[in-house]
């Protein structure tokens, strides 16, 4: 099941970034921190980019066939928006 694997790749997350809480609480050497972030934030987003790659294949394909324009106008918005807001992070 797909869930499952998107929970077991959030809770590697969840270690690795203990594992870089502790790094900067025993006051790491700041490039070694740095790289870690990088690390966390590319296995996020991988994560992130799976989950819409399902959401695309399913909720948004159901909406484009439906017939419920309104449906179809909100779905797309939502799609427009996350890609906004990654825009900017």
């Amino acid at each position: 099941m797909e869930n499952d694997n998107t929970i077991r790749r959030m809770k590697t997350i969840e270690g690795h970034l203990r594992g870089v809480i502790r790094m900067v609480e025993e006051d790491a050497y700041c490039i070694d921190v740095i790289r870690q972030i990088q690390a966390i934030e590319a296995a996020l987003n991988k994560v992130s980019s799976r989950i819409l790659e399902e959401h695309l294949n399913s909720c948004v394909i159901t909406a484009i066939q439906g017939s419920d324009k309104k449906e179809r106008e909100r779905v797309l918005k939502e799609i427009a928006e996350v890609f906004e807001m990654s825009a900017k992070v």
